[in-house]
């Protein structure tokens, strides 16, 4: 199995740009919710708090396809090179904000544009392997690695956040998260050698048109599935609190990473002869009938061997997901679709987390996992209306 990876490693640079990306990626987990800590913190607020958390996931969501078509046309390395200094800026007016007290809506502005600015790590580490690698197993397994990555970025990044802002002051996380994403983003732009080529638009270019039939299809999926991660969180919380061992929500969730983080590394290993679409199917048709069980589930070890069941078939399918991206866009928009899937996923997660905690407060914990399955109906139902369609120069 290792041999698999060795191989993809064995490119010049690859492992440089793929542990840079794993540090650059980092902040995606930390500041939203170190902007609840902070804000909650010195306000006393979490309503406040959720507003300007709000912010930043907006103005994430509204410039990541931007980000990724600017990538595309300019090269990774300027636009690397300049959210760097507009992420370090506004994060920083972002926690002195608040931490000086100044008046709404100042705070929720930074907030905004440290979101907006927030470098789309993930997309571009992605384009970097499918320029680099030649072979469909190989690309294969390079998604894999990049699917084990984004686990343990969302596994290790909140739990970091937490522990730095309660241990010392609460704006600590959020400056570590700064420290971390500009240093990592400005490593990454100096690896010039594996950058993709950019494909400027010229009045004598045709621009390459982005596969709707497949884009818009997976960027439904994509939503559909960040709604279930929201509530998946929020729903394990509620169930752990129910039974009176709240604390037992973090090991629960790590059972369910770890569950994908496992599944992926095999996954990436293995020789499909499957087409990346049907995986992508059939990943999403395991997936959405395990769902139905969870709100039948109260108690926590049980609930614990679901859930890595569950998160067995997650990893497989987000490599299956990003392998059809990668075969059927031009190389030119290759980011830019990246990042519609990447911006699809963080966009469903607060909806779905909001969903989740409603029906919690109403309902008790096990009914909010109907969120769960409600969400992965909806992305069985977008996964199974994509099509098959012409692969990509």
């Amino acid at each position: 199995m290792l041999d698999s990876y060795r191989r993809v490693f064995a490119h010049p640079g690859s492992a440089s740009f793929s542990a840079t990306g794993l540090i650059a990626r980092l902040p995606i987990s930390m500041m939203t919710l170190g902007i609840v800590i902070l804000v909650s913190t010195l306000s006393g607020s979490y309503g406040l708090a959720g507003q300007v958390s709000a912010a930043f996931v907006i103005g994430n969501a509204v410039v990541a396809i931007a980000h990724g078509r600017l990538a595309d046309r300019f090269g990774q390395t300027r636009v690397l090179y300049v959210d760097a200094v507009v992420f370090a800026l506004a994060t920083g007016l972002l926690v002195h904000s608040v931490t000086a007290d100044w008046a709404n809506p100042v705070p929720h502005l930074f907030a905004a544009l440290s979101g907006a600015a927030m470098p789309q790590i993930g997309s571009m580490v992605r384009a970097r392997w499918a320029n680099l690698v030649s072979s469909d197993q190989e690309r294969h397994t390079a998604f894999a690695v990049e699917a084990v990555v984004d686990e343990l970025v969302f596994v290790t990044g909140p739990g970091l956040v937490t522990f730095l802002s309660t241990l010392y002051a609460p704006q600590t996380g959020l400056l570590v998260a700064l420290a971390l994403g500009t240093v990592g983003t400005v490593v990454l732009a100096l690896q010039t050698r594996t950058a993709p080529p950019a494909h400027p638009v010229t009045r004598e270019t045709k621009t390459d048109p982005l596969p709707w039939g497949r884009l818009v299809p997976i960027a439904l999926a994509a939503i559909a599935m960040g709604c279930l991660f929201g509530a998946l969180e929020v729903a394990t919380v509620a169930v752990a609190e129910d039974d009176g061992h709240k604390a037992a929500s973090g090991a629960l969730l790590g059972v369910f990473a770890l569950g994908s983080m496992g599944a992926g590394i095999v996954a990436g290993a293995i020789h499909w002869k499957s087409s990346d679409l049907r995986r992508f199917q059939g990943g999403i048709a395991l997936l959405a009938p395990a769902m139905l069980v969870l709100p039948f589930v109260s108690h926590l070890v049980p609930l614990g061997l679901v859930l890595f069941v569950i998160g067995t078939a997650l990893a497989p399918t987000l490599i299956a997901i990003v392998s059809l991206l990668e075969g059927s866009t031009p190389r030119s928009r290759l980011t830019e679709a990246m990042a519609v899937f990447q911006t699809g996923i963080s966009g469903g997660i607060a909806p779905g987390a909001y969903l989740a905690g409603v029906v919690a407060d109403h309902a008790g914990g096990s009914p909010a996992y109907w969120v769960c399955a409600g969400a992965a109906g909806f992305a069985l139902i977008a996964a199974l209306s994509c099509r098959p369609a012409p692969v990509a120069d």
